[in-house]
């Protein structure tokens, strides 16, 4: 691969989607040799508790925990991920300036506006970064993107496919406690779900999901298309 070129690009809203409801998956690839980034779209200037100063250094100790190659912030507004020209390009030209072969996004349906906001922005912008006369600031040759799979933060749906990650649900812990400003009580911190109890759910959720295949922990995804078995079918 080309020195940019990245195996898998993960999207999300703010800083520690991903981890929530991937980190697992990117730890264990990570370690396989393939190169990983991930894209925040805002750079969560809303957020009830901590700042972007702060939010910036905690994803990219995330980022570091978990071997991840490329961390970015498109700085596009929190609260403010609607479908607009500008911000799909913008998310297009990510695509064709780093050309990963699989994409992953927030899956649509959760509590948080902007985690299905942020997946519309980056459907629309998959298709368009493979258009030849679409133009954008970053990179004008288009990429097609040959797979785009849906991770899950605020839920806990039925997966089309699972990733083991009982190996790496350790990895997944310390990434997600790298941001102590959104997962840990204090003083100063404003009562949100997120600091009470919710890693302790994202790793309840992980082991349920690794009961249903029998593994101790999982993460699932959610895909829009069937996924095609070539020697995974006899786990080659």
């Amino acid at each position: 691969m080309e020195n940019n070129h990245l195996h898998i690009l993960a999207f999300g809203a703010h800083a520690d989607d991903v981890e929530i409801g991937m980190a697992g998956t990117i730890a264990k690839f990570a370690l396989e040799g393939k190169k990983i980034g991930i894209c925040e779209l805002t750079d969560a200037e809303l957020s009830s508790n901590g700042n972007v100063r702060l939010r910036k250094e905690e994803a990219a100790k995330s980022a570091e925990i978990l071997g991840v190659k490329v961390r970015m912030s498109l700085g596009l507004p929190d609260r403010g991920l609607f479908l607009q020209e500008e911000y799909i390009r913008k998310v297009a030209g990510v695509i064709r300036t780093y050309k990963p072969q699989v994409i992953f996004a927030p899956y649509h349906e959760d509590r948080h506006p902007d985690h299905g906001n942020c997946t519309k922005l980056v459907e629309e912008a998959v298709f368009s970064a493979g258009i030849k006369k679409f133009r954008t600031k970053e990179a004008n040759e288009p990429r097609k993107v040959e797979k785009l799979y849906f991770y899950m933060i605020n839920g806990f749906h039925k997966p089309d496919f699972m990733i083991n990650i009982s190996e790496f649900i350790d990895r997944k812990i310390a990434a997600l406690k790298a941001y102590k400003s959104q997962f840990v009580q204090t003083d100063d911190s404003v009562a949100t779900p997120l600091v009470n109890g919710y890693i302790e759910s994202v790793v309840a959720r992980e082991r349920m999901f690794g009961k249903l295949v029998n593994v101790d922990y999982a993460e699932g995804f959610k895909t829009k298309v069937p996924i095609v078995l070539q020697h995974d079918l006899l786990g080659e």
